[in-house]
This record gives C-alpha cells, structure tokens and sequence, in this order.
C-alpha cells in the first residue's frame, strides 16, 4: 500500500480550518465549487474539467479543530477504499494539516497526479482560510493534461 503526504501551515486558528474542512460552503471554498451533500454522511465533489467526474466521501470521523477523516466510496477504482485524513495542531500561529491519502494499492501515474493536484488544492485551502478566496475547481491550477 502506498500514501500520498503532505505538510501544510495556515495562519489560522485550528476551528477556522476545521470550518474549511466540515462545511459544503467552506469545501467549495477551496477544493471544488461543486460541492453537495451531507457533511455527516456522504458529500459528493465533482469536477467539471473532468467532464463532470468526481468522488464521494463517506465521513468517517470529526473532532472538531483536531481530524477530519474520509473514506473514499465513489469515484476512480483507484481511489475507491483510500482514506482521506486532515490531522490538525496548533504551534505558535500556524494551524498545522497532516494531510494523507492511504491504502492506494499500488504507486500508479495516476497517484504521481493526484499527489500534485492535492498538494495544489491544499494551497488553495491555505489561502481560503488566510484570506477568503481560494482556488477550487474550475479556477484551479492545471498540472497536465489530465488537469
């Protein structure tokens, strides 16, 4: 099994990060703008440049301004069963995100792609959270001809 990784600081108290991660308008904020669903059960992203494909993420777990913890139960096969954590501390103004992606099978293309959007869409929740604009989906940063 192969994870994807990341480490990312946000001025910012851990509850407004959390707020960014746990509400559809905070999601929309950053990640895609076409965000539904039940923030405690399944909410459903898709992607537009993606001929309108997404994925859907089973919420598994919250601890408010602490983990915000996704199962991936719709989407590309590779995805299916990986599970999406947001691991937040505080340390001095810095909330800081541990962010992974586990249980990818195995280490294909598409996972080099996917660890480069998310590394992109978590800048896009940095700068949400700092100044209140992001750059979710369509106004995202393209990393290749996959998008």
């Amino acid at each position: 099994m192969s994870d994807i990784l990341h480490r990312v600081g946000i001025i910012a108290s851990p509850k407004d990060v959390f707020t960014a991660l746990t509400t559809i308008d905070g999601l929309a904020g950053w990640w895609t703008e076409d965000t539904k669903g039940d923030v405690d059960g399944v909410i459903e992203f898709r992607f537009a440049t993606a001929g309108g494909d997404g994925f859907d993420m089973k919420v598994v777990e919250t601890k408010p301004g602490e983990l915000v913890h996704w199962e991936v139960v719709g989407g590309p096969d590779e995805w299916i069963g990986t599970h999406v954590t947001f691991e937040l501390s505080q340390t001095d103004e810095y909330t800081i995100i541990l962010f992974k992606q586990a249980g990818w099978r195995e280490p294909v293309e598409f996972m080099y792609h996917c660890s480069t959007k998310w590394a992109t869409f978590l800048m896009s929740l940095k700068q949400y959270v700092e100044t209140g604009k992001g750059e979710p989906a369509p106004h995202d940063v393209l990393v290749s001809n996959w998008h």
